[in-house]
């Protein structure tokens, strides 16, 4: 098993509590979420990346106009994952157990700004073990 050294500034540690600490400690050393938080400028772009073999969640939020978000497996749009356009709130859930999960492998959660000003984005790809 692959360890790493994994350095939590005091303030942050502090204000966890012993059921953060708990579900951080159960997630072990596979899980990995993905996270993107930023501005976006009008036309650009940002993904995130991971791998999954039975489920994955993204979510996402974005400011003002919003954002167009959506999740792609095998360089392909998930059908039913694409936003209608630009939206503030964003969030999809796939499951073998619901059958609407493609299949092991690599997924790839995006956030567009096609609006007009810039917009503030949160997107948060988590696989497996990372959720319930």
């Amino acid at each position: 098993m692959n360890r790493g050294k994994i350095t939590v500034p005091g303030a942050v540690f502090a204000a966890a509590s012993a059921a953060g600490l708990a579900v951080l400690c159960a997630a072990g050393p596979a899980s990995a979420s993905q996270f993107y938080g930023g501005t976006l400028h009008p036309g650009e772009q940002r993904c995130v990346q991971q791998h999954a073999d039975h489920k994955v969640r993204v979510d996402g939020r974005a400011t003002g106009q919003g954002a167009k978000f959506k999740v792609q497996y095998q360089n392909v749009t998930v059908p039913g994952t694409g936003s209608p356009g630009l939206v503030t709130s964003y969030a999809v859930e796939l499951r073998d157990t619901w059958g609407n999960f493609p299949g092991a492998g690599d997924y790839v959660a995006c956030a567009t700004n096609n609006g007009t000003a810039d917009t503030n984005v949160r997107l948060t790809l988590q696989t497996d073990g990372e959720f319930t």
